[in-house]
């Protein structure tokens, strides 16, 4: 530092600061220091408020050393980095999520450019890449969010513009929590009433199958209790590391947590030509192939399917449940969409229920964990962050291992665990609120049922497009013809032909859609996910927008 200063009096010297006489009073250290900073960035300094005097001999040359050795110092203070792409953790480095991947950071671009006012084919970009249902345009749901409202500002409680059944939910809750204020931290686990009435809500979804309330977690999303659930099953190292199987095409949620906790992942297919189908002879060859490499442990289902949309059979969830008992494996049961049923003939069975029903020799021995959330369904309310988790037949002390992992993160979203609350415990016939609850509640399903209609059949009159049946949750995952001259271009540019595909739909017409190898496919075909969320006149121009695009793909690369 010493040093440094001498320098940059010296530079300032050479520039004419006098100190008190030349800059106004300014201590001539400071001043001083403060000129090599300007010239060790490479810039004059701004001229001195008096004219300096005239330069004498060899001040020249005494200013470039100056400026020179400033330089030199700044230089030396800059010294590498400790965080590096080569010195982080490597699990972090091959987690990937495409549903906010590269297709969406090219979506944010345009977006700016089009507010610049550079001109495009089209006048917006639509996001058809991810289930946000209120970002799409569907209104809240106003029940829940008087609800919320009132526990966030319980001043309101005294207003008669809300309903009492509401003004009822909210005391309640205010009273779990500390200082009757929604702005205190919960127990770890959740809120005990919240957890009462998830536990109640479980019993009449199911028809009366006994749910405890100590065997709920509330967690941030699903999303919280999927990659707790994981973190807390994946152990040993090589030919026992802990393998973790998973649908094909899946939520890329779960390949990303495996890759965080650098499990194994293990894929079983979804049978795309029995309307993506679970196969348990699928299951079988899939778990038999990993033992060669992996423990198996863990075996994932979502029901209804992310990206699939396939509503699960009762018999295929007996076979899973009576295959994981037969291998031992811990189940998961990703059942977020459980609202979401729109076919014919469908129904939303849990595996919790069935698992109950098939007899003591499974209901007493499967170690079960099954997720619900505030995000999809009917609510849509992604941003509350709301969730739960139900664990059965736990070890005990794994119990207290988990709560001991959940208080690390000290308790969910307090806001999101009352928005779960009115999931579960919504109006009732007789209660004020009920006839507006079930009207907008129906409103959105039913819409969404016509809206999975109407993308199914747009789809199939596509040449070169084929799409399943849309049995349930909130996304079409069509299958695309790509011609051989595009899967040559793709590779030429380093993409994946449904990646290269995608971005050619985005910048030729807004539309943002995740390729199907973000959610893994066959090798050979080619897929992508777009959500059925957008209002209905919207998502028709969204359609023939896509048909025309394909249309012309196939004519460019015929």
């Amino acid at each position: 530092m010493h040093r440094f200063v001498t320098v940059a009096k010296q530079s300032a010297a050479s520039l004419g600061c006098q100190g008190p006489g030349g800059c106004r009073g300014v201590r001539r250290e400071d001043m001083a220091l403060r000129c090599a900073a300007w010239l060790a960035g490479g810039r004059q300094p701004p001229p001195c408020p008096r004219p300096p005097p005239p330069a004498r001999e060899g001040t020249v040359r005494r200013s470039s050393a100056a400026k020179a050795s400033a330089v030199k110092i700044t230089e030396k203070a800059s010294r590498e980095k400790i965080l590096t792409l080569e010195s982080m953790n490597p699990q972090v480095k091959a987690v990937e999520y495409a549903v906010r991947g590269p297709i969406v950071l090219k979506a944010g671009e345009i977006e700016k450019e089009l507010r610049k006012g550079i001109k495009k084919p089209f006048t917006e970009v639509i996001k058809a890449n991810v289930g946000d249902a209120h970002a799409m345009g569907q209104r809240p749901i106003t029940f829940l969010r008087q609800v919320v409202a009132l526990c966030t500002y319980p001043n309101l409680l005294d207003s008669p513009s809300f309903p009492e059944d509401a003004k009822k939910r909210a005391r309640r809750i205010l009273q779990g929590c500390g200082g009757n204020s929604l702005g205190s931290y919960s127990a770890s686990q959740g809120i005990n009433c919240i957890r009462e009435d998830v536990a109640s809500y479980i019993e009449r979804r199911d028809g009366g199958v006994p749910a405890d309330p100590d065997n709920i977690y509330l967690t941030t999303g699903a999303t919280d209790g999927i990659a707790t659930i994981l973190k807390i099953l994946v152990s040993g190292g090589g030919k026992s590391r802990t393998g973790v199987m998973i649908p094909i095409p899946q939520y890329p949620l779960y390949s990303a947590a495996i890759s965080e906790l650098d499990a194994i992942q293990v894929n079983y297919y979804l049978d795309e030509e029995n309307c993506w189908a679970l196969n348990v002879n699928e299951l079988r060859r899939s778990l038999n192939e990993a033992k060669a490499y992996c423990n198996p442990k863990v075996l994932c289902i979502i029901n209804p399917g992310n990206p699939t949309g396939q509503v699960q059979s009762r018999k295929c969830i007996e076979d899973v449940i009576h295959f994981a008992w037969e291998e031992k494996l811990f189940l998961l049961a990703d059942e977020v969409y459980q609202d979401n049923v729109y076919s014919e003939g469908c129904q939303f069975h849990s595996f919790k229920k069935i698992l109950y029903e098939m007899g003591p020799e499974y209901y007493n021995n499967v170690e079960l964990a099954s997720f619900h959330s505030t995000s999809k369904g009917y609510m849509g309310e992604c941003g509350y962050r709301g969730g739960y988790m139900e664990v059965i037949n736990l070890h005990p002390e794994i119990k207290g291992q988990l709560v001991k992992l959940l208080s690390v993160r000290l308790c969910p979203p307090v806001s999101g665990q009352a928005a779960m609350d009115i999931v579960v415990n919504p109006p009732i016939p007789g209660e004020e609120s009920y006839s507006q609850f079930i009207k907008e509640k129906e409103s959105v399903l039913n819409n969404l049922a016509k809206k999975a209609k109407l993308t199914e059949d747009m789809f199939n009159k596509v040449p070169g497009i084929h799409c399943n049946t849309l049995q349930g949750a909130m996304y079409a995952f069509p299958r695309i013809f790509i011609p051989s001259k595009a899967i040559e271009e793709a590779k030429a540019h380093k993409m994946a032909p449904d990646m290269f595909y995608c971005m050619k739909l985005l910048e030729e017409t807004g539309i943002c859609v995740v390729p199907g190898s973000g959610f893994g496919q066959r090798e050979g075909s080619y897929h992508f996910r777009m959500t059925i969320l957008p209002p209905v006149e919207k998502l028709k121009i969204l359609l023939e927008k896509m048909k025309d695009f394909h249309i012309k793909f196939l004519e460019k690369y015929a």
